[in-house]
C-alpha cells in the first residue's frame, strides 16, 4: 500500500500564501491520480485539485487561478501552492492517492493539515 503525510499548514492572514506538501511512501509506483481535498467545520469533504501521473490537472472552481497543484514523481511528493488565501479557504486539507495493485484498486488518505486564514 501507500502512506501519505501532509505538512505545511498553518495560520495566515487573508491575501497570504501557503504551500502544502504531501510525501508518499510505500508502493508509490502503483499511484495514478493524486489530489488535495479539504473539509471545513460542519461541511463535507470536497475536492480542491487533482493531478494525474501524466501531469493533467483539475481544480475546484473557487480555487482556480489562486491554487496550483504539482507533483514530483521522482521524489514521491505532491504540492499545493495556495495564493490569495481567503477566510473561506479555512479547512483541514487532506492528501489523497488512488492507484492499482494486483489486489485491486485502492484509495489512501493522509492525516490532514490545518489551514486557517484570518480576515
Amino acid at each position: 500500500q501507500v502512506q501519505l503525510v501532509e505538512s505545511g499548514g498553518g495560520l495566515v492572514q487573508a491575501g497570504g500564501s501557503l504551500r502544502l506538501s504531501c510525501a508518499a511512501s510505500g508502493r508509490t509506483f502503483s499511484v495514478n491520480a493524486m489530489g488535495w481535498y479539504r473539509q471545513a467545520p460542519g461541511k463535507q469533504r470536497e475536492l480542491v485539485a487533482v493531478i494525474t501521473s501524466g501531469g493533467t490537472t483539475k481544480y475546484e472552481d473557487s480555487v482556480k487561478g489562486r491554487f496550483t497543484i504539482s507533483r514530483d514523481n521522482a521524489q514521491n511528493m505532491m504540492y499545493l501552492q495556495m495564493n490569495s488565501l481567503q477566510p473561506e479557504d479555512t479547512a483541514v486539507y487532506y492528501c489523497n492517492a488512488k492507484g492499482v495493485l494486483i489486489t485491486g484498486e485502492y484509495e489512501r488518505w493522509g492525516q490532514g493539515t490545518q489551514v486557517t486564514v484570518s480576515s
